[in-house]
């Protein structure tokens, strides 16, 4: 099974409490722009803004 070049790991970081919360894939050739999405935070026990961040 071959990996994809494009696809790259990132992590959705929380807005308000700082937790990265989540991890996904992401193809850079289809979405150049960073991704922010509503997604529920374990700590504030609320859906929040969490934004695209770098994993190393």
């Amino acid at each position: 099974m071959a990996k994809n070049a494009n696809r790259v790991k990132i992590g959705l970081k929380c807005s308000e409490c700082g937790d990265i919360n989540y991890t996904t894939y992401k193809n850079n050739k289809n979405t150049a722009n960073k991704i922010e999405l509503k997604k529920y935070c374990p700590r504030l026990k609320k859906h929040t803004v969490h934004k695209e961040i770098k994993l190393k």
